[in-house]
């Protein structure tokens, strides 16, 4: 079962428990699991994302699109908002904001942030593969590639549909990808670790049928003691070639692809791929 907290591990033991045997994988990910997997990382997951993900700058390249391309500053919506950390910066910009997410753990983390900066945003608890929210937008974001956590080609197909049904005719939806190459070959079945004063975490992948499952065990200081828990993720790579595709079969037209949020091309290389698209 994900996300069990397991007990306190005193200094003296940690080097001897930090060993994780290969868990049993799962073939279909059931909802419960998909609402679970950020449970217990919500509250330390700014702390991870924050010192590798520029915020700003991602957040000053999708407004300069949105200016390029005349979007009205009407109504934002962020899909898998996580945190918030991207709906605390956009919805500076915009006169009305939702956010959806499947955690209620993430939401609450970012509802507390949010009210925090003095912001007032709509969160919604819900699968971002079938939302329904009786409105239209100008801008939908999805960051963080939320969209390689779609597992299935059908959920894949009702998400776009979903953010076609909700977009404004002449609004545009941005996402972003881990690329093929990233999840193949750098992810792949490769084990990262990390560790600093207050965070120590292993990070092992298993890669089967271009579906990478990622198991990740952290240890968490408190006071003279490590916390452990652990988290299961899984992430599909997708080609270039089928993410347009699906997007054109659904009504969408692709204005532009980016690596990362940058102003480069996109190459056999790019780890992170960045789309701007809009309806036909």
């Amino acid at each position: 079962m994900i996300n069990t907290i397991l007990p306190f591990l005193t200094l003296n033991t940690y080097k001897n428990t930090c060993k994780k045997g290969v868990k049993d994988r799962y073939e279909n990910l059931i909802t419960e699991i998909k609402m679970n997997c950020y449970g217990k990382f919500a509250h330390i997951y700014d702390n991870l994302i924050n010192s590798d993900i520029d915020y700003s700058t991602w957040a000053k390249k999708i407004i300069n699109i949105c200016e390029k391309l005349n979007i009205d500053r009407e109504n934002y919506l962020d899909l898998a908002c996580g945190t918030g950390n991207m709906t605390e910066k956009l919805a500076l910009y915009f006169k009305n904001t939702w956010a959806v997410d499947l955690s209620s753990e993430m939401l609450s983390e970012a509802d507390i942030k949010l009210r925090n900066s003095g912001l007032k945003v709509n969160f919604i608890c819900q699968d971002i593969t079938n939302f329904e929210l009786n409105r239209k937008f100008n801008l939908i974001t999805c960051c963080l590639d939320s969209t390689n956590y779609i597992l299935k080609e059908s959920e894949l197909q009702s998400y776009f549909k979903s953010v076609f049904n909700h977009l404004e005719s002449n609004g545009i939806f941005l996402f972003d990808i881990n690329s093929y190459y990233k999840i193949t070959n750098i992810l792949g079945n490769n084990t990262y670790t990390y560790d600093d004063e207050n965070i120590t975490y292993m990070w092992e992948n298993y890669l089967e049928d271009d579906i990478v499952d990622m198991y990740l065990t952290f240890f968490i200081r408190h006071e003279d003691f490590y916390k452990r828990f652990d988290e299961n993720h899984r992430e599909r790579a997708y080609t270039c070639e089928y993410i347009e595709s699906t997007l054109k079969n659904c009504g969408f037209r692709i204005v532009n692809k980016l690596d990362n949020y940058s102003d480069k091309t996109v190459t056999d290389t790019s780890e992170r791929i960045s789309y701007i698209v809009t309806k036909l």
